[in-house]
């Protein structure tokens, strides 16, 4: 009998609770060091709605020294995530709390984990320079229910060519996680869709692709079930406490099953968009599953039927393209995107899904992805511009 071998990778230590994050400075001082600074790195957009301010108020009542980086727009610059991790540097921090979605907590990972060595982001890219193993301290507070970055390895930024890397290691995990489903109630029904997807896709590609096996396929089903019974009223009624705390799990369990078994083409093709323009990630993921899924299944050997039967459908892989299609229309999803994609044309796109940086992606979709399947996609795609 041919049993399967695998490792799991750890889990940061987990702390779920609706209005979970009022006790932020127990979890910072049972967290990092007391004694030195900390630093908040935050979406703007936070900041704006004085989640920011609060938290950063009750750390200060308990007698910590803290300091803010905003500057967290859209996906990760280099030039953001360079100066994220000088202000750690200069202030030498003994604590990071990353808060907002997976731009802030990518930036905030990485500037904490090389903050006390000599070098900068670029240098660690792609696996180029070894990452330090003296780091600061980190917490992740993820407002979204989709990036799963909280729970991952990988951490993505645009270096200055324009192109997307990544920084990659288990030392960038955080030591905890907070999951406080209070706040994402204010997340609008189009990035709770969006968000929403990208949790999805993770899911979906992690336990279909060349890398699956049985012990991450617990938490990438379970994230299915999730996702796919909850994204719907999450959309559509934003208050849903219970609906957003389902969604808060569903992303969880998404984000370590990303963690163990990556991705796969739906990802080349939403990495390769975004290199010709901006576009949310899990929009652009989530119309990628929804070209290359129906290819896929014509060749499943049981992993899109066991997603199938997660995602409540019974083991039955042809039943999952027509369900996906009808679950984007039932979570308010229009086929079309960003009006800056009038510009490129599937040529483009084809030759960025052809690159170095999207290849492994490509290579780990379980049925093999011809060059004519690369142009098909493409098409298919562009046609929504």
């Amino acid at each position: 009998m041919d049993l399967a071998t695998f490792s799991l990778n750890s889990i940061p230590e987990i702390r779920f609770g609706p209005g979970r994050t009022s006790r932020i400075a127990e979890d910072a001082f049972d967290v990092g060091n007391p004694e030195r600074p900390i630093v908040l790195i935050v979406d703007a957009t936070l900041q704006e709605m004085g989640i920011v301010a609060q938290m950063a108020a009750n750390l200060e009542d308990a007698g910590a020294d803290v300091s803010v980086f905003s500057d967290v727009a859209g996906e990760p610059k280099q030039k953001q995530v360079e100066a994220a991790t000088e202000l750690v540097r200069s202030k030498d921090a003994g604590l990071v709390i990353a808060l907002g979605g997976g731009s802030a907590m990518d930036i905030g990972k990485i500037a904490a984990t090389i903050a006390r060595a000599p070098h900068g982001p670029a240098d660690y890219a792609m696996q180029g320079m070894p990452l330090p193993t003296d780091t600061v301290a980190k917490i992740c507070i993820p407002t979204t229910s989709g990036t799963g970055s909280e729970f991952s390895s990988t951490n993505i930024l645009t270096n200055t060519a324009g192109k997307k890397v990544w920084v990659w290691g288990g030392e960038t995990k955080p030591q905890r996680v907070i999951l406080d489903p209070e706040l994402t109630l204010t997340l609008p029904p189009n990035l709770t869709a969006w968000t929403g997807l990208d949790a999805f896709s993770h899911a979906l590609e992690s336990c279909t692709n060349v890398n699956r096996h049985p012990g991450n396929d617990f938490y990438a089903h379970h994230a299915l079930a999730l996702i796919s019974a909850t994204l719907e009223t999450a959309v559509k009624e934003s208050g849903n406490l219970a609906a957003r705390a389902d969604m808060a799990l569903g992303s969880a369990y998404a984000g370590i099953a990303l963690d163990n078994c990556s991705t796969a083409m739906a990802h080349n093709i939403s990495h390769a968009m975004a290199a010709l323009a901006p576009v949310h990630h899990g929009l652009a993921t989530g119309l990628a599953i929804d070209t290359v899924l129906a290819w896929q299944v014509e060749q499943d050997t049981g992993p899109f039927a066991a997603a199938a039967s997660a995602c409540g459908l019974g083991f039955d892989a042809s039943a999952l393209p027509g369900w996906y299609s009808d679950f984007l229309a039932r979570c308010g999803v229009r086929r079309e995107l960003p009006h800056a994609f009038k510009a490129f044309s599937a040529h483009d796109l084809a030759a960025e899904m052809r690159t170095p940086e999207t290849t492994p992606m490509r290579e780990t979709t379980a049925r093999n992805v011809g060059e004519a399947d690369v142009d098909r996609f493409a098409k298919m795609m562009m046609a929504m511009a």
